[in-house]
C-alpha cells in the first residue's frame, strides 16, 4: 500500500493512538526514559518474534514496551519519521522493497532475526498434483473453475499481496481474482475449504503454523514472480542507538533458528503466544542471555 504525505500522516496518527488498546502511545521524543515502542502486524510469525522481543527487553533491560498495531506501509512511514522506534518484520530483499527504497536511507537496519522465509502460493495437498503443480496451471479453465477463479489473500498492503498482483501479470491469469483480507480470514477460507475436501488456493508464507497443522505443499513458480529465500530483518529509527544502546545490542544479537519459531508458532495456537513467549525463554536460557549480554 502506498500511502504518503497528508493521508499515511493521518494513518499513523491512527495507528499510534490505537496501538494494543492502551491509549495514545507518545513518539520516542516524548516518551518517558527507559519506554519504546515497537511496529507490528497480526502475522503468527511477526506476533511471536515481537512478543518474544517484548518479554525479553521488559524483564532483561526494565523497560515499558508499547506494541503499535499498524499496516506494514504506515510503520515504515513511522520508523523513518521517528515516530517508531523499531519493527521486527522487514522481509528482504525482494517482499519490502518497494518500502525500503522510498525510506530505507532514513531507517537503521539491523539485519536478520531469521532466515530460509519465502512467499507462495499454497494448495491442498489432496489437489492432484499432476492437474495443480505450478502457478502456470491456473490458467486451465478446468482449474479455474474447480478454484471459484479466486485467489485467497491477506491484507491488501503487505508485501505478499503487492508480488502477488505481480504474479496475476507475470503469468497473465486473466480469469483469476485476488481476493483481498486478513491472515484470519484467509485461515479460515482455508480450514472451510479442506474440511469440505474443496479446492482452495492461498497466499502464505514461511514460516507459518498452517504447514505443521494441514497438509500443504506451494505451487511451482518457474518466473520466480513471488521471489526467493528472504531474511525477516529488524529495523530501528535513526538514533535509536544513542538513545537505547543496549536494547539496539540485543536486537542485533537476537537470532532464531526458523525451526524454534515454527515450534513457538505452533504452541502459541494451543495456548496463547504470551505462554509460548514465556516456555522458548525458560527453555532457551542461554541463547536468551547470549542476545542479551553478547557473552557466550
Amino acid at each position: 500500500m502506498k500511502i504518503f504525505g497528508k493521508a499515511l500522516g493521518m494513518l499513523l496518527s491512527a495507528a499510534m493512538t490505537v496501538g494494543l488498546g492502551t491509549g495514545v502511545i507518545a513518539s520516542p521524543a516524548q516518551a518517558a526514559e527507559k519506554s519504546i515502542n515497537i511496529g507490528w502486524t497480526a502475522w503468527s510469525d511477526a506476533e511471536a518474534v515481537t512478543k518474544l522481543a517484548k518479554a525479553v527487553i521488559e524483564e532483561r533491560f526494565g523497560y515499558k514496551v508499547e506494541l503499535t498495531m499498524a499496516d506494514i506501509g504506515i510503520q515504515y512511514q513511522g520508523i523513518a519519521s521517528g515516530k517508531l522506534d523499531a519493527m521486527l518484520m522487514s522481509w528482504q530483499p525482494l517482499t519490502h522493497k518497494p518500502y525500503l527504497d522510498k525510506v530505507g536511507k532514513d531507517i537503521v537496519d539491523l539485519g536478520p532475526l531469521y532466515t530460509r522465509a519465502r512467499l507462495g502460493w499454497v494448495v491442498p495437498d489432496y489437489i492432484p498434483v499432476d492437474q495443480v503443480k505450478s502457478i502456470e496451471d491456473l490458467k486451465k479453465p478446468e482449474v479455474q473453475k474447480q478454484l471459484g477463479s479466486k485467489i485467497q489473500g491477506i491484507d491488501p498492503g503487505s508485501g505478499l499481496m503487492q508480488a502477488s498482483e505481480k504474479a496475476l501479470k507475470t503469468y497473465d491469469l486473466k480469469g483469476m481474482q485476488l481476493v483481498s483480507a486478513s491472515d484470519a480470514a484467509m485461515l479460515a477460507a482455508l480450514e472451510r475449504a479442506m474440511k469440505r475436501n474443496e479446492w482452495i488456493v492461498v497466499t502464505s508464507w514461511s514460516p507459518h503454523w498452517m504447514f505443521a497443522n494441514w497438509k500443504l505443499r506451494y505451487l511451482e513458480d518457474p518466473k520466480g514472480a513471488l521471489g526467493g529465500l528472504e531474511s525477516v530483518n529488524a529495523i530501528v529509527r535513526k538514533g535509536f542507538y544513542q538513545d537505547h544502546p543496549e536494547v539496539f545490542e540485543f536486537l542485533n544479537r537476537m537470532v532464531l533458528p526458523i525451526g524454534d519459531l515454527e515450534a513457538m508458532m505452533q504452541e502459541a495456537r494451543q495456548t496463547s503466544y504470551e505462554k509460548a513467549v514465556d516456555n522458548y525463554i525458560k527453555n532457551n536460557k542461554a541463547r536468551i542471555d547470549y542476545w542479551v549480554t553478547g557473552k557466550l
